[in-house]
């Protein structure tokens, strides 16, 4: 029996997703360490998202390390994570490791254009690209509740 399937990502059922992802190979597993762009690079590039890789700055935004900014310094296809310079835990024994971090948790403030494919990625995607205006917008700092409108 075959370990993976492209059709697998169709369905619905959850453990087919996660047999998909685990088992896919390196050419597909690549398009999955996606992660949104800033506002800023969304207005510039009008594409709303890129692979992370490394060199890119970002900018962590969900878990215990949001808010915390750095360069990525690895990026792990095979097991879907990225490392990212300054961050680190210690461990009991004294030693400190690298904390792995899912790119879907990242934003990308900064592209690393130094590969020509990749500006090229970037001019295709934003050319297709009809990125939508509540992407791009700032969210608004008036929220009132149910009680203040009565």
């Amino acid at each position: 029996m075959k370990s993976w399937s492209k059709h697998w990502k169709s369905s619905k059922q959850a453990r087919k997703q996660r047999k998909y992802r685990f088992n896919a190979p390196l050419h597909v597993a690549r398009r999955l360490l996606g992660a949104h762009l800033s506002n800023e690079l969304v207005k510039k590039h009008n594409t709303r998202s890129m692979s992370v890789v490394k060199g890119d700055k970002v900018k962590v935004a969900v878990g215990d390390y949001k808010g915390h900014v750095g360069k990525v310094d690895d990026v792990n296809i095979k097991m879907n994570y990225i490392i990212i310079s300054g961050m680190t835990a210690q461990k009991k024994d004294g030693n400190t490791v690298a904390i792995k971090i899912n790119p879907s948790n990242v934003i990308i403030t900064e592209l690393n254009l130094s590969d020509k494919k990749r500006s090229q990625i970037l001019e295709r995607k934003g050319s297709k690209s009809t990125v939508k205006k509540s992407v791009v917008k700032e969210p608004s700092t008036k929220k009132q509740s149910k009680k203040n409108k009565e």
